[in-house]
């Protein structure tokens, strides 16, 4: 059994006063109406991973109204080293604790409990839309290969900002600008590394016989991916980032591409349909490769994924899921979009009572 939630508790989140969910490792299906609490479900599941969580909210935002007394999420991990205890909450006002088997912990211990993939409905438009988003897609992707790419990251972003102030204050001390230009290089040569490596190992792990499109994946970026090559760009291009204000070469001006293989098209040609197909072909690639390194699925959560698919893909989907032996949870308006599913899920409806998102198993 890969690892999964066993028993999930929402104190004072979002619409939930308290709820409390027993799990067995198998999928998840929550089906109720819009604005029952469904997505929340999700999204205190996405907290479980380092991170933000699935919709980037502030740790204020989540907190349930009018009550604000901050919010709570307790979980019970089954891992292959034994069930592990989760707690992550906020108070009015302060930044998101962590306690992992009741001791104080980092977010990115969490990454070492439970990988963990998500899909959307704001991701739908993810290739019709700006580059920061499929970056953040792209980089989600990476972290679930190699955790210490969050911490390239923020250092290559800490560089970043410091050199832009620089910049904008129009400092001309090179000695400054040479530090953290180096700082900029090593980190950033390190992120364009990841980054090919996750996207060479989605193409091994694409699955050709699948109904979902197989995509092909490329990074877009002129910057140069070696460290001495992008310190010296950093270095010749002062001039022009002084009068942007701004660092124009890095890592953080690259783009994810995706090209429909079968038919050389571009993801943003497709159909609203097809992009939806080409996410879920990405996802379930990155899934299987975690499954093959770690001998295990990650946890996925599927918001809305029937939407868009025809009923021969919603079955393809939960026949991959269940192959892989993920839990997967999944959301959507009706039980009936889940019925291929069957015994081979739980299935919980989800509705409200006097402003309180409730919660009831019941029977395929």
């Amino acid at each position: 059994m890969s690892v999964h939630v066993c028993h999930l508790t929402l104190s004072h989140f979002r619409s939930h006063q308290r709820t409390r969910i027993d799990l067995d490792g198998r999928p998840v299906v929550l089906s109720g109406l819009n604005g029952a609490g469904k997505t929340n479900i999700l999204e205190a599941v996405s907290l479980l991973s380092p991170g933000r969580g699935l919709r980037r909210a502030s740790t204020d935002e989540i907190a349930r109204r009018p009550q604000a007394v901050g919010w709570k999420v307790r979980a019970e991990i089954a891992t292959p080293d034994g069930p592990r205890q989760v707690e992550t909450w906020a108070e009015p006002g302060g930044t998101r604790q962590l306690r992992i088997d009741e001791k104080a912990a980092p977010q990115i211990a969490l990454g070492e409990l439970a990988a963990m993939l998500w899909l959307t409905p704001a991701m739908d438009r993810l290739w019709l839309e700006g580059t920061e988003g499929r970056r953040r897609f792209l980089d989600r992707t990476v972290l679930s290969f190699r955790p210490d790419h969050a911490a390239q990251s923020l250092g290559y972003e800490k560089a970043m900002r410091e050199r832009n102030r620089l910049l904008r204050e129009g400092v001309t001390d090179s000695g400054w600008f040479a530090a953290l230009e180096a700082q900029m290089a090593q980190t950033g040569a390190r992120i364009s590394a990841n980054r090919h490596h996750a996207l060479a190992i989605l193409e091994r792990h694409a699955d050709p016989d699948s109904p979902f499109p197989e995509a092909e994946l490329s990074l877009d970026c002129t910057a140069p991916t070696d460290e001495d090559a992008l310190a010296t760009a950093l270095a010749e291009g002062r001039r022009r980032d002084m009068a942007a204000g701004r660092s124009l070469t890095g890592p953080h001006r690259a783009d994810l591409r995706a090209v429909w293989a079968a038919k050389g098209m571009d993801a943003a040609q497709c159909s609203t349909g097809e992009q939806k197909a080409l996410l879920i072909s990405i996802i379930l690639s990155n899934a299987r490769a975690l499954a093959s390194a770690q001998g295990g699925a990650p946890v996925l959560l599927l918001d809305e994924v029937a939407a868009h698919l025809d009923a021969t893909r919603r079955a393809a989907l939960y026949d991959a899921i269940c192959a892989l032996g993920a839990q997967a949870f999944l959301t959507g308006t009706g039980p009936e979009l889940f019925d291929d599913m069957g015994p081979r899920a739980q299935h919980f409806t989800v509705f409200e009572v006097d402003g309180l998102s409730q919660l009831k198993e019941t029977t395929p």
